[in-house]
């Protein structure tokens, strides 16, 4: 890296400034004749005290503009003098101990020396001439302020050695890295060379390389070099080898004193590198955070165009070494991709420096812009380039990794390709795709063996797809969506106009007022621009009226009961972030080679082109390939913002907010007194003993906002779905949405979580089932939307959970606390009363905004064909990324949403219908299918009469436990049944198939527990086994002895207990409920029951959970041994990283769930991917399996093969040698070694025969 010192060296003799930038580069001529100036004595010496002094740097000489150097032309000696002098000073330091044992430290700001010891706001001193034969003469020859100040900074600089605390710095391997790239490194031009030029350099040389060492600050200037640079070599070699005479004398008595200090302090300096010397990947989380931190603000200060402070910030840090040992290569590497654009390669020399200073090594993102910088410099010599590339040979780096691995933006790769051509003409950039490797047995026969797949296509043509992609592409860019309200559709009222003029009047005046104050407030943040964790810059990414809207659209979204300050300024800065991501994407001009893949990629799911044997991660990643545009990388690259920054930007808007935005008072009621007062206000509440800041919008703004009843909704374009296919998922950073930003996980603390997901080997098999789920097109079901719409503008239904509208909601009581008639008894209860009425309408408003956004988004989509992408949480358990409208909602939401693509209904398919549908009404549980769908046909004129009249007929489908779902069922067997043929009528209705109590069918099969297995249906059986059923009636025998024994509340029991009771409890068990959340959950079941006696139920409900655990333990004997004697439930961890310490409890509680949750979700996972190479179309919610009618038989087969192939599986084995080898390795405690016992202690298994799943008609049904 040592190749780019020259640069850094030589262009330090041209530039005014530390970063400042010349509006033109001074050419290698005129940097000649500055050399002749000074080699004439008609140069002067100029400080300043701007950018220099700002950025405290130890060392500042320029030389001047032409104009400026006939000026003064009698100070002229005294600069060579003091130059002189200088080089003397510092080389004694160098030479009076051996360079291995001179740590080099930057001093204090306070005592910063500035070339000559002259502070940036004085003049020099005149220095009285000397003749050139007494140049070398000591400092004594120096007038008498220069020969005080010399000898004072001496002596602070040993003073100061014996208070270093920076990592030792070897100087030799400098100064001789130093020597080779003058020697063997310099581009030779034709200046004249004398003896004096010569001499000068070599001294102005030392001087700029000794204080760049010492304070790791590289000066900045133009590149310039002389033809003598051979014999400054030479000079430098001498000074280093034969320090002179005096001064060795002038230090001697000094170095004596300072020996056993020095000895003491090289022993302190080597015990500290070996401890603390910075080695990258071994930071720590708070490394990560920190590095975090750093790469968003540098990447806000390069899009901004603030490169200078992001320079100035970087070096700071560099200066700090509690700071520098959490950086890392590529956050340099951020700026010297800035400076490379620019054509600095002096800039990007010095960011070398810094690199190597800080014992980091560069990458290939490093030699990139380096070769990028190069690129841009049209007389840049070969020699440069042929060193830079002979480098990274040495590093084991080549050229074809810098092209397959790095992400080029705009003409960057041009240039890279330019500065190789000039010393390879021949070459061309040879990439290779990588292949997977599946070392896993669970998909290695499913990657490899393919002869037999079948992938399904979409039923739209490329076209189609195409002009989807375009509406969804403009959408993103716009980042938000405004669509019309269902209900719009109100007849307009004289006070719905009213308050509309006034929200309207209120919008723009409140814009007017923010953009002031946000101007305003950003111009005093110029000024901590260069301070750590500064807002500057992130204030500067959009423009400013973005940020104003952005605010503002935030407060019609704001509910009346507000949000916690954390999740408010979460969603703001979240808006930030998403709207500077897309503008950064637009920049680098992703938007365009997007655009040339999806048209590729398009052909792949088409039904009007070829068919293709790929996956589509696979097929969008050779297409990247072929074109080495990097999409992937490009994703890869975008980090996020921390939480930190995110949560800061968005309290800063909050406060802008609150401060600034008013309104009157008497604007609903001309006869309260005027004033303005802020439409939100910030207050304090508590949540669980905690202190809590909250915003609550002002009730005057929420009954404007309420009675104006917008026609229209404004979104995120996030929230909506996909008008075309999602992009596939090609690793933890790429895929989703065009545009938007996505992370794989979704977590409170997703940033951890996702960094560790991306040092995974291989999610192909992961990333491949996201992308069928997100594959799947669906449609609106419009007759069904249409009935759910007019009962939700028709005051709703408690009934069919359609919510009511605030009209309906119980009014506040006014309050008389102060009439003395009404008794403390009373107040108290019209208090509880107030209370109450408040929270119900809370809830009210909170359902109907969630009922209205949902309704109208499905309304907006009604024509349209749509996806939902998806990603996962830590368990790996799927949910659709559009987070209000998707086929995880409640049953209204699952009831209009269908297939796009319909499939004929076959022999079987109709039947199917009929299942679902009885599915659906909750009766008949105990049936067998035989029995329900005989059912199905004997209430055949009630399914009709729902179909024809939902809202006037007989109304059977409201009776049912899922009443939209089931009607939307009984509109498809009508229309089936009508039809000519059912089995060639084309249906997308999806099917559900339930597991039976899923996680514990996941429980019994690990513990091969025959009774276990038998009660969740893994055993073939007749009729279905109802688990809670069995744990009813086990409960009820447990209760029958002790009521024999006289026990009272098992005596007041008798003909309580029952399914409903118990099932819950049981069915949250084994995901980890404790006994208190059990009594909970069974004293609310009692309390339904109105026979049941209310003194009892505390006491009733504290015996039952006792019973219904002892029921399950001798039921599920395997199971319960498995999550009882789970060592996590036994041992406390004490991690080592203080800041990650865990809540004992919640992970003793947190473990089995969690573990059982990832069970289910591999299982989910292998049963979409083998039901896409099947070409079945499939989705899931969590353990409830969707597909066509047609399809059911299959996707049961594949889904019971599936579950035996996952148990198959050594799962507690692997899981014991995980846990053994995370926690217990290199641990001799006590503690840990009982720990280790624990661990290795795998559960013995019953005698289950596991294969008997595929048999199981029950098992999901």
């Amino acid at each position: 890296m040592s190749l780019l010192r020259l640069c850094a060296f030589a262009k330090c003799l041209g530039r005014r400034g530390f970063l400042q930038t010349p509006a033109v580069r001074t050419s290698f001529a005129d940097d000649c004749q500055l050399c002749s100036s000074l080699r004439n004595r008609t140069g002067r010496r100029q400080i300043t005290g701007t950018a220099v002094h700002n950025q405290r740097t130890n060392v500042s000489f320029v030389f001047p503009k032409k104009e400026d150097v006939r000026k003064r032309l009698p100070e002229h000696s005294q600069l060579l003098d003091v130059l002189e002098a200088r080089v003397h000073q510092l080389l004694s330091h160098v030479t009076d101990v051996p360079h291995a044992q001179v740590p080099f430290h930057r001093p204090p700001s306070s005592k910063n020396i500035i070339l000559s010891g002259i502070s940036p706001n004085k003049q020099p001193q005149k220095v009285t001439d000397k003749p050139k034969s007494k140049v070398k003469a000591d400092a004594k020859s120096l007038t008498s302020p220069w020969k005080q100040r010399i000898s004072q900074e001496k002596k602070t600089r040993l003073i100061q050695q014996q208070h270093l605390r920076n990592v030792k710095i070897d100087p030799s391997k400098i100064m001789s890295s130093v020597h080779h790239d003058i020697a063997h490194k310099t581009i030779f031009l034709t200046p004249k060379k004398t003896a004096t030029s010569t001499k000068i350099m070599s001294k102005v040389k030392k001087v700029s390389d000794k204080n760049d060492a010492k304070a790791a600050i590289p000066q900045t200037a133009t590149s310039t070099v002389t033809k003598g640079a051979g014999e400054v070599s030479k000079k430098l070699s001498k000074m280093e080898q034969k320090p002179s005479k005096n001064s060795t004398k002038e230090t001697t008595e000094e170095a004596a004193k300072m020996e056993k200090p020095k000895t003491s302090l090289r022993q302190k300096l080597n015990q500290k590198t070996t401890a603390t010397c910075p080695q990258e990947g071994a930071r720590g989380s708070a490394s990560v955070e920190v590095r975090h931190s750093v790469r968003a603000y540098l990447e806000a200060c390069l899009f901004s165009g603030n490169i200078d402070t992001g320079h100035s910030f970087l070096l700071k840090l560099h200066r700090m070494e509690d700071r520098r040992k959490h950086l890392n290569t590529d956050i340099y590497n951020i700026l010297m991709s800035g400076w490379a654009k620019k054509g600095s390669l002096n800039n990007v020399g010095q960011l070398f420096i810094l690199l190597e200073e800080a014992a980091l090594k560069p990458n290939l993102g490093s030699y990139s812009a380096a070769l990028e910088c190069m690129g841009r410099w049209v007389t840049c010599p070969s020699k440069v380039i042929t060193r830079c590339l002979d480098q990274m040979k040495k590093e084991g780096l080549s050229v074809d990794d810098l092209f397959s691995q790095c992400v080029f933006h705009h003409d960057e790769k041009d240039m890279v390709l330019k500065a190789v051509h000039a010393v390879h003409p021949e070459y061309q950039p040879q990439i290779q795709q990588t292949t997977s490797q599946f070392s896993l047995p669970l998909v290695n026969d499913f990657y490899t063996q393919r002869e037999n797949h079948q992938y399904p296509k979409l039923h739209l043509t490329q076209a189609e797809l195409l002009a989807g992609f375009k509406r969804q592409l403009s959408m993103e860019l716009a980042c938000t969506v405004t669509i019309n309200s269902v209900e719009a559709a109100k007849p307009l009222t004289e006070n719905m106009a009213k308050m509309r003029e006034h929200l309207n009047n209120l919008n723009n005046q409140w814009h007017k007022t923010l953009l002031k104050a946000f101007r305003e407030k950003k111009m005093i943040l110029v000024k901590t621009s260069t301070k750590y964790q500064s807002l500057y810059p992130y204030l500067c990414l959009l423009e400013d009226k973005d940020y104003v809207n952005m605010m503002i659209q935030s407060i019609s979204t704001l509910l009346p009961t507000g949000l916690t300050l954390t999740a408010y300024a979460s969603s703001l800065g979240t808006r930030v972030y998403t709207k500077y991501c897309v503008l950064r994407k637009q920049q680098n001009q992703m938007v365009q080679k997007l655009g040339n893949i999806y048209k590729r990629y398009a052909q792949l799911l088409a039904n009007n082109t070829q068919t293709y044997t790929t996956l589509p991660r696979e097929h969008w990643c050779q297409l990247e390939t072929e074109q080495n545009l990097g999409l992937r990388m490009e994703h890869g690259a975008e980090k996020g913002w921390p939480d930190v920054v995110t949560l800061k930007l968005g309290s800063y808007l909050v406060d802008l907010i609150v401060k600034n935005l008013k309104i009157r008072s008497d604007i609903l009621n001309p006869a309260e007194k005027q004033a303005l007062i802020p439409i939100l206000y910030h207050m304090y509440t508590f949540r669980n003993f905690q202190q809590i800041g909250f915003i609550k919008p002002h009730p005057i703004l929420t009954q404007i906002l309420s009675d104006a009843v917008e026609t229209t909704l404004t979104f995120d374009s996030y929230i909506m779905p996909m008008l075309c296919p999602p992009v596939p998922w090609t690793s933890a950073s790429c895929g989703a949405y065009l545009l938007t930003p996505t992370n794989l996980t979704r977590a409170v603390d997703g940033g951890k979580q996702q960094d560790e997901l991306e040092k995974c080997p291989n999610l192909d098999a992961v990333l491949d089932s996201l992308n069928t789920l997100g594959n799947c097109a669906w449609r609106i079901n419009k007759p069904v939307l249409d009935i759910i719409v007019s009962v939700f503008n028709d005051r709703g239904s408690d009934k069919l959970n359609i919510p009511p509208p605030l009209s309906e909601a119980p009014q506040i009581p006014n309050l008389s606390f102060q009439d003395p008639a009404n008794k403390a008894a009373e107040r108290n209860k019209m208090r509880d009363e107030a209370n109450n009425a408040r929270k119900k309408r809370n809830e009210m408003h909170s359902l109907r905004m969630e009922a209205l956004y949902k309704l109208s988004i499905a309304n907006c989509l009604r024509d349209e064909i749509f996806w939902l992408p998806h990603n996962m949480d830590f368990r790996g358990r799927t949910y659709p990324c559009p987070p209000y409208f998707n086929h995880l909602g409640g049953d209204m939401a699952r009831s209009i949403l269908v297939f796009a693509e319909g499939k004929p209904l076959g022999p079987k398919g109709l039947d199917w219908l009929k299942l679902h549908l009885i599915n659906l009404t909750g009766v008949k549980k105990k049936s067998s299918l035989q029995e329900r769908l005989e059912y199905a046909n004997t209430i055949m004129e009630d399914i009709l009469d729902s179909a024809d009249n939902p809202l006037d007929g007989r109304k059977w489908w409201m009776t049912a436990d899922e009443p939209w779902q089931a009607l939307a069922c009984c509109m498809e067997i009508a229309k089936a049944v009508r039809s000519p043929d059912p089995t060639q009528f084309i249906s997308g209705f999806p099917i559900h198939q339930d597991g039976s109590c899923n996680g514990l069918q996941h429980y019994a099969a690990l513990g091969r527990d025959v009774i276990g297995a038998t009660s969740v249906n893994l055993v073939p059986c007749d009729v279905p086994q109802d688990v809670y059923i069995g744990v009813a009636h086990q409960v009820e025998a447990l209760r029958a002895e002790d009521a024999q024994t006289g026990l009272k509340v098992a005596q007041v029991l008798e003909g309580f207990i029952s399914r409903k009771v118990v099932k819950q409890t049981v069915m949250t068990v084994v995901y980890g409920v404790t006994r208190y959340g059990g009594r909970l959950q069974i004293q609310k079941r009692l309390e339904e029951i109105d026979e049941f006696p209310k003194e009892y139920v505390w006491e009733a409900s504290s015996y039952l959970v006792r019973l219904v655990f002892s029921a399950l333990k001798e039921m599920f004997t395997g199971t319960r041994k498995i999550q009882v004697n789970s060592p996590l439930q036994k041992i406390n961890l004490h991690m080592h990283d203080i800041n990650d310490k865990p809540d004992t409890v919640k992970q003793k509680n947190a473990f089995p769930p969690n573990f059982i949750h990832s069970l289910d979700s591999t299982h989910m996972m292998l049963t979409a991917l083998h039901c896409n190479s099947a070409g079945l179309t499939f989705v899931s919610v969590h353990d409830c399996f969707w597909t066509h009618a047609y399809t059911v038989d299959m996707m049961n087969k594949v889904c019971r093969e599936q579950f035996v192939n996952l148990h198959s599986q050594p799962i507690l084995q692997e899981l014991s040698e995980s846990l053994l080898e995370k926690y217990c390795t290199e641990l001799q405690s006590e503690t840990y070694i009982k720990l280790k016992q624990h661990l290795a202690e795998v559960p013995e298994t019953g005698n289950f025969d596991l294969h008997q799943v595929k048999e199981s008609t029950y098992f999901f049904s």
